[in-house]
């Protein structure tokens, strides 16, 4: 690991632009023994799925952020999300691109993966929000979720109790998968103590249907407008809003993952929920890197400048 002088674009002609993002207090530690002992095998990474759930506001798209103890490869403060079960590679239900599509869209030849990252991902949105992407046909969506019956759901798939399939299979649901967008791929950076290798994806808030916290498990959830979170990002207020210890005085970058802010950007720049998610977007990898800077410990990423869905800004 060498320390470098400044931040400037890699590449200016194709728009990558090359960041320093703050490292969270927790990792410290993790950061310095990497550094005093050398460079070691990597610890080995769990496939996990995310989804980055949206809706359109007055004030601008919305997106849906959670607390996650524990010191989550997907951030303190993040979108709904976990590894892959092996449950999640079961022959399921049904709607939308087939498996053969989604390996060209994801770039998995292993089809029993991209089947398991797809399923994981829909169900860690079931188990965290309460939001199904699921219907009874190509054009259907469930409707209301909210109830004690679907709450005790929650609880027993998130408990193991029961399969995402099996439930499908005993409403007559299948997964509307149409309505999942692939964003990108991120590999947790390799002095990491714990280690995701997760496929992020975006999805709208589908009609009559409304987030909620699982109940025992979840602690802080709520509704922000990514461009007040950006416009903010140097301040305590997502942080103190979440009220955990290792969030609260700490901004943007201390509490999340360069991967999240850096999606927090691209909503912010965007028209509306229909235009993020037309977006035909390069499936990109990102693989943090620690660097060092003035005694100082930061992620190093490339990432584009380009808005998506018609905005005119860009990231920091």
């Amino acid at each position: 690991m060498n320390e470098i002088p400044a931040v400037k674009p890699r590449n200016p002609s194709t728009g990558l632009l090359r960041r320093l993002f703050d490292l969270p207090p927790a990792q410290y530690d993790a950061a310095e023994n990497w550094v005093s002992f050398g460079s070691r095998t990597p610890r080995a990474v769990r496939r996990a799925s995310s989804v980055v759930l949206i809706r359109d506001s007055p004030k601008g798209v919305e997106t849906y952020l959670g607390y996650r103890p524990g010191g989550s490869p997907l951030g303190s403060v993040a979108f709904p999300g976990g590894s892959l079960e092996a449950d999640d590679e079961r022959d399921i239900p049904w709607y939308g691109p087939t498996l053969s599509e989604w390996s060209k869209r994801l770039g998995i030849l292993d089809q029993r993966l991209v089947r398991a990252h797809i399923v994981c991902a829909i169900r860690e949105l079931f188990e965290e929000t309460g939001v199904l992407l699921a219907g009874t046909d190509e054009l259907s969506v469930v409707e209301n979720c909210d109830s004690e019956d679907w709450m005790a759901v929650r609880e027993a798939v998130a408990g193991q109790d029961k399969s995402l399939s099996d439930v499908l299979a005993k409403r007559g649901l299948g997964l509307r998968t149409d309505l999942l967008r692939p964003l990108s791929h991120w590999i947790s950076p390799n002095f990491a103590l714990r280690r995701f290798d997760t496929r992020y994806f975006a999805a709208a808030l589908p009609v009559r249907q409304e987030p909620s916290l699982l109940r025992g498990k979840g602690i802080w959830a709520t509704w922000q407008v990514a461009a007040e979170v950006i416009a903010q990002r140097n301040t305590t207020a997502l942080g103190d809003a979440a009220g955990a210890p290792d969030t609260k005085g700490l901004p943007l970058s201390m509490i999340t993952t360069p991967a999240v802010e850096v999606f927090l950007e691209k909503i912010a720049s965007t028209r509306g929920t229909v235009a993020y998610l037309s977006v035909r977007r390069e499936l990109k990898s990102y693989h943090p890197e620690l660097v060092q800077v003035g005694g100082k410990f930061y992620l190093d990423v490339t990432t584009t400048t380009a808005a998506e869905g018609g905005g005119l800004g860009r990231g920091r």
